[in-house]
């Protein structure tokens, strides 16, 4: 169990950061707020909790995109003693709608736009919902003669009645719950199905907080952009609860990350770690660099000894400039980086290293810096807060499932024993469904999911997304997925429709492309991963609010 307590972290760290600010809507004039009144703001919430009758462990769900106002709740929602369930705004109405429900919310905060796709009616448990918008209550049941829009009303009056001196430092207290309650409940977005809602205890919020803090990832005074979802557990842990944990200036940029837009974000606000996914780096490098390399005159300078180097040397600091040129690293998480991407970046010696996790972990299992990162793996099990291993008779070499345990594991799945003890053992190992070997100093090296490999009649095993990785750095192909059909394998393509129009092509024309494609992708892979052929669809892939594949719409 880890010694230090969430709430108390909170407590002192906006004390100490009292006139700090700490959180800035990026794009909103006059938005920014100091950590004191973000202390206030959170306090008012307390007061307006308690009048509504909300209990230590009820569930208060929040749904919407980041803002300052989304912090907000969440965070008094933990310190409070009340139990958050953030869900993802890219969840269609039906889910969301039901994960509120599942969850047993009694509060809700979402922004009006998401609301107006609900059913209020169908949410019966729910006693009031408030706008991340306006701040206002946008629909509510008179419960036991409860009615949030009168409390809402009459916040002011009582917050000033309760601090006739006005809201200090001195007056921030948080409830210091058991290092086994629950403080989160998440629901993944996962590729196989319905979601599943993980039970995050005090514990395991806190050794990742723990491990933020030590490994100074932020630290006092520095500056974040935070664009990943706060509603999925990376962007939740290191865009959000590290930085307000040590006194970091969090930027909100609560629109689509489209990368022209994020990389103007990042020349603005120059932050001192960039946390992205896979998805934003591949774009860049296909997008920007890869028509660089790519042009005669180019390639022809990138053959002589020497001024290759000063080549790579100039497109490693455009790309650094372009991440705002303060940044420490580039933290990659959430999925697996294409292996094309990853080798490039190693070889203009880019400042990025790769990390995994899952909303299972809140969420981190390995990092390390960017200086000791190993090549192709994903960092080093977290040293004295989490343990790895791998079933397999070779560990080092053959692959099999990694297995975690440790103190960011998950309490299980909310009303689901029986999930949960499909992954959990008894020895408190879980099992990740992921493939990989493990290094002897604890570096893990990801090979595929465990129920997308392919186990072929020679015995060989195949990781599709191994596959997947070289044929999207492929011309014309925007995505795609590898599937066994019959005793052969095939692709499964979304073109890239906006490299035809630059091009002039048809798609009559791309049957012929994609053969020549093919053929160029069976001299890359080994004889048994052979693609025997391609097939086209019009549309891009069904995918889950992270932006992964539903790989089980497609088998």
């Amino acid at each position: 169990m880890m010694k230090e307590d969430l709430a108390t972290i909170y407590a002192e760290s906006f004390k100490e950061n009292w006139t700090l600010p700490a959180l800035t809507d990026y794009g909103v004039a006059s938005s920014t707020i100091s950590y004191g009144e973000l202390a206030r703001r959170i306090a008012r919430l307390h007061i307006f909790f308690k009048d509504m009758n909300i209990r230590p462990g009820d569930r208060i769900a929040i749904c919407g995109k980041n803002t300052s106002t989304w912090v907000t709740a969440f965070m008094a929602t933990i310190t409070y003693g009340a139990v958050v369930v953030p869900v993802l705004q890219d969840f269609n109405p039906q889910d969301a709608q039901h994960i509120f429900n599942h969850s047993e919310a009694k509060l809700l905060f979402i922004n009006n736009s998401l609301f107006e796709n609900l059913d209020f009616e169908k949410m019966p448990r729910v006693k009031a919902v408030l706008s991340l918008d306006t701040r206002k209550v946008i629909a509510e049941r008179n419960t036991d003669g409860i009615e949030a829009s009168k409390i809402l009303r009459n916040l002011t009056r009582k917050f000033k009645a309760a601090y006739k001196n006005g809201y200090s430092s001195a007056d921030v207290k948080y409830t210091v719950r058991g290092k086994d309650e629950m403080v989160v409940l998440n629901y993944t977005s996962g590729t196989t199905g319905f979601s599943k809602g993980v039970m995050l205890t005090n514990n395991n919020i806190t050794g990742n907080v723990v491990f933020g803090i030590n490994s100074r990832l932020h630290y006092h005074g520095t500056r974040a952009l935070s664009f990943l979802p706060l509603a999925h557990a990376y962007g939740c842990a290191f865009d959000m609860l590290v930085p307000l944990a040590v006194g970091t200036h969090i930027y909100l940029f609560g629109r689509l990350p489209a990368p022209r837009l994020l990389l103007k974000a990042l020349a603005d606000v120059r932050p001192n770690i960039v946390v992205v996914v896979p998805l934003i780096l591949e774009k860049i490098y296909k997008n920007q660099i890869v028509p660089l390399l790519t042009r005669r005159p180019m390639r022809w300078v990138l053959s002589i000894p020497y001024l290759d180097r000063a080549v790579y040397s100039k497109i490693r600091q455009r790309l650094v400039d372009a991440f705002g040129g303060e940044f420490e690293e580039v933290i990659v998480g959430g999925a697996p980086l294409n292996k094309e991407v990853e080798e490039f970046l190693h070889r203009i010696k880019f400042p990025f290293t790769v990390g995994y996790g899952m909303t299972e972990c809140g969420p981190l299992i390995s990092y390390t810096p960017w200086r000791q990162f190993v090549p192709t793996s994903c960092g080093r099990t977290l040293p004295g807060i989490m343990e790895s291993k791998i079933i397999s008779s070779d560990p080092e070499n053959v692959p099999g499932e990694i297995c975690v345990r440790g103190e960011n594991v998950m309490q299980g799945y909310f009303k689901n024993s029986e999930a949960t003890e499909s992954v959990l053992d008894a020895d408190g190992w879980l099992h990740t469904g992921d493939m990989g070997v493990r290094a002897a100093d604890g570096s893990l090296f990801i090979r595929g999911r465990y129920k997308t490999m392919i186990l072929t009649a020679t015995g060989q095993n195949i990781y599709p997304e191994e596959i997947e990785s070289k044929l999207n750095n492929m011309p014309f192909v925007s995505e795609s997925l590898v599937v066994e059909r019959g005793k052969g394998l095939h692709a499964i393509v979304y073109p890239d429709y906006e490299m035809m129009d630059a091009e002039g092509l048809s798609i009559d024309r791309m049957d012929d492309i994609m053969e020549q494609v093919r053929q160029d992708l069976n001299k890359l892979v080994a004889p048994y991963e052979r693609i025997e052929a391609i097939q086209l669809i019009p549309n891009e892939f069904e995918k889950t609010p992270k932006r992964s594949i539903k790989r089980y719409l497609y088998r």
